[in-house]
């Protein structure tokens, strides 16, 4: 895990918010806000909670050293008392999340987060910066495993991308169904496993193709993955079954009519005898082009700019919103809802919990949101969405990796099945609030 502060990973107004409201004496309020979207992009059936692991990491190297310091100090960000207050933070209030992985609709409150004002609302960019990326990328490898319909997608975007962000990229396609990524760091940091062969570059650095996969067999076996389209796709196909038997592993397309190609590829390896051979496509695949390449020949695609930029759609539109605050500093105060007003951009008072309910069938048919009761009782045919992820500023909600990629599978077959489809709609499940 990296420790190095994660302090700055924020805006200004952070703390100029926080300076003016040590200054007034509302900062030690005790406040809830809480993280959702006022709606899903346009498409799309339903998001996907993703980042949360990260986050936690985040939250507890969410500290101001004395270089940090420093640096506000000599830019005059915010003044000596706040400083002084800075130095000395710590988290010490409650989150609750959606569990990462769980699938979330419009006013889903995927994360609460419970603590004095000034605790809470310096955490705003940082959590949102997480997860919005996370959960757009979460969301468009959820619909392009959909559409694989079983066959294994490859993470291979990380030159489309940021350095880091191609990293947590890799994570979030992973918990989505993703089986591998290209991006070591990510194997490293998360356990994803990694795959990779060559690109075309290395077949141009030798002096024809036979010669360039019988380097590539040399060096990495017979099962590996041959590319087939540098030259003429037909010619390469019969050389590398030439080369490496009938045990080759794979040839990759990467180019043209993917469709015919795959087609025409899977006839001529078959009459070769390499029927075991499989075919990976690649070439800028998106949800739409995986879905109709599903009657082809097909056995893995390896997607890239698309699945890192959130398939059209690179952030989530998550907010934090304050919704219910204390009257006074005192640890008793009661709390009272709060809300926006603007048009175009509402929200709905006071922390809620959040339930999914189900059909006698076992299929889910509304997102309930619900003022919240520490005391409330479960309701038959309804399932608690929200679970402790830190709580008296300790991190209690760290899980392996596999646990999310396991609940993502869950709760996405738990939908109506209207929701894998690519057509336009509305979100599959509507938001009640009662």
């Amino acid at each position: 895990m990296d420790t190095a502060t994660t302090a700055l990973l924020t805006d200004h107004y952070e703390l100029t918010m926080l300076e003016a409201a040590l200054r007034s004496g509302a900062a030690h309020r005790r406040s809830v806000f809480e993280v959702f979207a006022r709606r899903l992009p346009d498409g799309r059936r339903y998001g996907v909670t993703a980042g949360t692991g990260r986050l936690l990491d985040a939250i507890e190297n969410f500290r101001f050293d004395d270089e940090t310091l420093s640096f506000l100090d000599e830019a005059g960000v915010v003044g000596r008392a706040t400083l002084d207050w800075l130095a000395g933070y710590r988290f010490t209030g409650d989150v609750w999340g959606y569990a990462e992985g769980e699938c979330w609709f419009p006013g889903s409150p995927l994360l609460v987060v419970e603590g004095s004002f000034a605790e809470a609302v310096v955490l705003e960019t940082l959590i949102l910066s997480i997860l919005n990326h996370d959960a757009a990328v979460a969301a468009a490898a959820s619909r392009m495993t959909s559409a694989a319909a079983g066959r294994p997608c490859i993470e291979m975007g990380s030159r489309r991308t940021h350095e880091e962000a191609a990293v947590a990229a890799a994570r979030a396609a992973y918990i989505s169904g993703f089986a591998s990524t290209s991006n070591l760091r990510a194997g490293q940091r998360y356990g994803i496993p990694t795959r990779g062969t060559s690109a075309h570059a290395f077949t141009l650095l030798h002096d024809d193709e036979r010669e360039a996969f019988a380097a590539q067999v040399a060096a990495l076996g017979a099962d590996t993955t041959l590319l087939v389209d540098t030259y003429d796709v037909a010619t390469a196909v019969r050389t590398a079954v030439e080369v490496a038997g009938h045990e080759l592993g794979a040839v990759r397309l990467d180019s043209g009519d993917l469709l015919l190609l795959a087609h025409r590829v899977r006839a001529q390896l078959d009459e070769l005898g390499a029927a075991k051979t499989r075919i990976v496509v690649t070439s800028d695949l998106d949800e739409y082009a995986i879905a109709s390449l599903r009657a082809a020949p097909v056995d893995a695609y390896g997607v890239g700019t698309q699945l890192v930029t959130g398939s059209g759609h690179p952030t989530a539109s998550l907010v934090y919103k304050l919704v219910a605050r204390a009257m006074s500093d005192e640890p008793d105060a009661p709390l009272v809802p709060v809300a926006k007003k603007s048009p175009g951009k509402p929200s709905h008072g006071g922390r809620k919990s959040a339930v999914r309910r189900y059909d006698a069938d076992g299929v889910a048919e509304a997102e309930v949101l619900r003022p919240f009761r520490a005391d409330a009782e479960p309701v038959p045919g309804e399932r608690e969405l929200l679970v402790p992820l830190v709580l008296g500023g300790e991190v209690v909600g760290r899980e392996p990796l596999s646990a999310a990629r396991a609940r993502h599978e869950r709760s996405r077959e738990e939908l109506p099945l209207s929701a894998t489809q690519l057509s336009r709609g509305e979100p599959v499940l509507p938001t009640i609030y009662e």
